[in-house]
């Protein structure tokens, strides 16, 4: 069955997005270097979303999210956000949803323990290229040294990215399997 794209699904990813773009900016209690980089807590979400609803979903969770943070947060740099940051922060979101939602469905693969650690794999995977195209970003913006960058931005966004993915996809894949959430996938 093809996948449409609503307005349904539109207002969905506007919501996810800028809720997920509200928690990285006022939900990261642990300090990475002061005043810039947070231990991303729910750097996990658009990979989630995108598991849980489809790759479009979780890709637009992740650009979203990324640009309203920015907003937010007063760290709003055009080229960087809108072309590198939101592209790669969204990749986060699509990759994984694209290799761990050909296993099946959602009840599939949260009664799959090969899914779920696959799930932390490819968040790992997506988050290092992510992190590598963001540093470089950066370093090519002169905002910060390549290898400083791709350090911290490595710790505030991988870790929570690959343990926290496969954790939540296990609890929630379960739940909604029992819910008819087809009009939101994309």
């Amino acid at each position: 069955m093809k996948k449409r794209i609503t307005p349904t699904n539109i207002v969905f990813w506007v919501i996810w997005g800028v809720l997920t773009g509200v928690l990285w900016a006022f939900v990261n209690p642990i300090t990475l270097v002061p005043g810039v980089i947070h231990l991303r807590i729910f750097a996990f979400l658009p990979a989630v979303i995108g598991i849980l609803f489809g790759p479009i979903s979780g890709f637009a969770a992740g650009y979203i999210g990324s640009v309203s943070w920015a907003l937010l947060s007063g760290t709003f740099i055009p080229a960087h956000t809108l072309l590198i940051d939101g592209i790669m922060v969204g990749f986060t979101g699509w990759l994984p949803a694209i290799m761990i939602r050909r296993k099946g469905t959602l009840e599939q693969i949260a009664d799959s323990p090969a899914a779920i650690w696959q799930s932390g794999l490819w968040c790992l995977i997506s988050g290092l290229i992510m992190v590598v195209a963001v540093s470089a970003s950066l370093s090519a913006l002169g905002i910060f040294k390549f290898w400083w960058a791709l350090f911290w931005l490595g710790i505030s966004d991988i870790v929570p990215l690959a343990v926290g993915t496969p954790i939540l996809v296990k609890l929630a894949a379960k739940r909604l399997s029992k819910i008819d959430v087809s009009n939101l996938t994309a």
